[in-house]
């Protein structure tokens, strides 16, 4: 009796949003296709009109958001088309699980895959890919639990940081690729249960790390961290907000972006499993503008 008070609670009970953060809406998004699905990492335009998702069954799509007075209404997407490896055929098998996903200023795609712990590069959504040196340490990352966010920054340097960190009080690696070299410079610390699963820098230069954990009687909650980027590493560090027994299900990819009003935007999509009991949703919130 007390398991099953326990957990009517935590499925009628609301998200709990800290800091900030304005819930801007959801959307839930469904295509009659065999490989929508998936879909662990997200970028988004500047002005907040299109994206590129990538799907961890080896997939890629692109598509216009449709918004009416800023929320999104509903998605023209592009086919849906396989991630193809530096031989131009699709990822297979143990290739298969892109997990981040980060555009340079050149429109330069870069994806990040766990299991075979990688970063490849692609001139073009379903283009080829070329490998990335790989650094020492990916080869000592758990199966499963690698590569999981990836992010740009301004000077095209990418980060990326494994999903565990090996112990609840290990702080998580941060592995960073700059000038044709990966390094290992700093580390983020380990709040809690959660897990890193996506990252971005936004138009204010700042880092942010959206983060995840399942418990069986409540199901997902996220969590978004905020960090500044400095020569000593992550710094100044923010918690905008949190989501316990959330309704959005498992929200995997974030793009933050700056929309027409001036505000930080928190863009995130979630990974339905392909499962029947989970949903597609793109998720919305936004921050005040500096100084309101």
């Amino acid at each position: 009796m007390k398991y099953l008070l326990i957990l009517v609670v935590a499925l009628f009970s609301p998200p709990v949003f800290a800091a900030d953060a304005v819930f801007e809406g959801e959307y839930r998004w469904l295509i009659d296709d065999e490989n929508f699905g998936g879909f662990s990492g997200l970028e988004v335009s500047d002005d907040g009109a299109s994206f590129t998702s990538i799907s961890d069954r080896g997939s890629i799509v692109t598509g216009q958001f449709i918004r009416q007075n800023g929320k999104i209404t509903g998605i023209k997407p592009g086919p849906i088309l396989p991630i193809l490896d530096t031989k131009s055929k699709p990822v297979v098998k143990y290739h298969v699980d892109a997990e981040g996903l980060a555009i340079d200023d050149q429109g330069r795609l870069f994806i990040s895959f766990e299991a075979d712990h990688r970063v490849w590069r692609y001139d073009s959504p379903g283009g080829q890919a070329t490998a990335l040196k790989r650094y020492k340490d990916f080869k000592t990352l758990q199966n499963n639990s690698g590569l999981e966010p990836l992010a740009i920054d301004r000077d095209g340097t990418l980060y990326t940081l494994p999903e565990r960190s090996g112990a609840l009080e290990r702080p998580f690696p941060i592995y960073r690729f700059k000038n044709g070299i990966w390094d290992s410079p700093f580390t983020i610390a380990r709040r809690d249960r959660y897990l890193p699963v996506g990252a971005d820098f936004g138009p204010d230069g700042k880092f942010y790390l959206l983060e995840r954990d399942f418990v069986w009687y409540s199901g997902f909650s996220s969590r978004i961290r905020r960090f500044d980027l400095t020569e000593e590493g992550f710094v100044n560090e923010e918690t905008l907000l949190t989501a316990v027994s959330s309704s959005f299900g498992n929200l995997e990819g974030i793009s933050v972006w700056r929309d027409d009003q001036g505000r930080i935007r928190l863009t995130m999509i979630g990974d339905d499993n392909f499962s029947r009991f989970q949903s597609t949703k793109i998720v919305e919130f936004s921050l005040p503008v500096e100084g309101d």
